[in-house]
């Protein structure tokens, strides 16, 4: 980490905004929408002569297949983690869905880690994991793990996460905690 002299003099913003992204996903959601026009081109232009049971059977598993597949992906196509004087919050995707709200009066420290991967966590998306806390992987790289006064941890993949960390510990030394803030 380099050290900029006059670092230490700007104040940080009231609201401090991040956020990561996964270009990667929308070749997955491409696929969900494949599999949803398959789906349609079956039911419009059939030439099933074995009957309509197989027919309804397929047009509907390749529609709700891709639905699953192009709404599950779209949803952590990027996080937003937003910081402000009260708390931490984390948005998934482009509806904001998942959400998560943490008081920083909950926040025990704050943690650089320079790299979260989706293979340490079980894949991408809205994780937990007993022995390793919870956590919101879109990408591969940097983020931050939040220490909560309960014991958990909660991890976040989020594009300049040095800056998050230090913004964190700046709010984190006027909270005490369990107060409001």
């Amino acid at each position: 980490m380099r050290h900029h002299p006059d670092a230490d003099d700007n104040p940080h913003p009231d609201v401090w905004t991040g956020r990561a992204t996964n270009r990667v996903q929308w070749l997955l959601a491409l696929a969900g929408a494949a599999c949803m026009a398959l789906g349609i081109q079956l039911a419009v232009d059939s030439a099933w002569s074995s009957g309509i049971a197989p027919l309804v059977m397929s047009v509907v598993g390749c529609i709700a297949a891709g639905l699953l597949v192009l709404f599950g992906t779209l949803a952590f196509v990027h996080v937003d983690l937003k910081l402000d004087k009260e708390c931490v919050e984390v948005r998934c995707g482009h509806i904001g869905l998942p959400r998560r709200r943490i008081p920083l009066s909950h926040v025990a420290g704050a943690d650089f880690t320079a790299l979260v991967t989706p293979r340490h966590w079980g894949g991408w998306g809205y994780r937990w994991r007993p022995e390793k806390g919870t956590a919101v992987v879109v990408r591969r790289g940097e983020g931050i793990v939040l220490r909560l006064w309960d014991g958990h941890t909660f991890t976040i993949t989020v594009d300049d996460a040095e800056a998050a960390v230090r913004a964190i510990r700046d709010r984190l030394r006027t909270i005490r905690p369990g107060t409001a803030g």
